[in-house]
């Protein structure tokens, strides 16, 4: 789904509910968390903290409300970084709208969507659990297609916790 990367350039590819997912690490912190086409390849894990991080995205796929206390080295904006912030606190199973969230940070929906948008590691900090007031919005950059489904099975699975 995301373009752009090679299987080789993630620290493992990973099996997962719908399709795989693959991830970079910088020393011990998760730079990038792809969601991959269910035809690529699995990578296993090979170093200790990428089978701490392969591990315990598994336990989510299991239980949507773990508590992911993972060191991160997420590069972006300050103002990026002051939503994905918000985005953490967000709890599985919860929504909130582009523009409650703005609202909070005192900006705008569009920028709330903007820096979701260039979010490197989704399901840790979940994008996921922004929608829009009318309907679920927007996922990757996108409004339609895999990206969206995507989306409603996120939101579906940490609905069933």
């Amino acid at each position: 789904m995301r373009r752009g990367k090679r299987t080789r350039d993630f620290d493992a590819v990973i099996a997962a509910p719908f399709g795989r997912v693959g991830f970079m690490l910088e020393g011990d912190a998760i730079t990038d968390i792809s969601f991959l086409d269910k035809n690529t390849p699995l990578s296993p894990p090979r170093a200790p903290q990428a089978r701490k991080v392969s591990r315990t995205l598994k336990s989510y796929f299991g239980n949507p409300g773990i508590t992911f206390r993972l060191p991160l080295k997420l590069d972006g904006t300050p103002f990026q970084q002051r939503v994905w912030r918000a985005l953490r606190r967000i709890p599985a199973g919860k929504t909130l709208s582009y523009g409650v969230l703005a609202k909070k940070l005192a900006t705008s929906a569009r920028a709330v969507g903007n820096a979701c948008r260039a979010n490197p590691v989704p399901i840790i900090v979940p994008c996921h659990r922004v929608v829009a007031s009318n309907g679920m919005g927007g996922f990757m950059g996108k409004r339609s297609g895999s990206p969206l489904d995507l989306k409603q099975w996120l939101l579906a699975h940490e609905r069933k916790e």
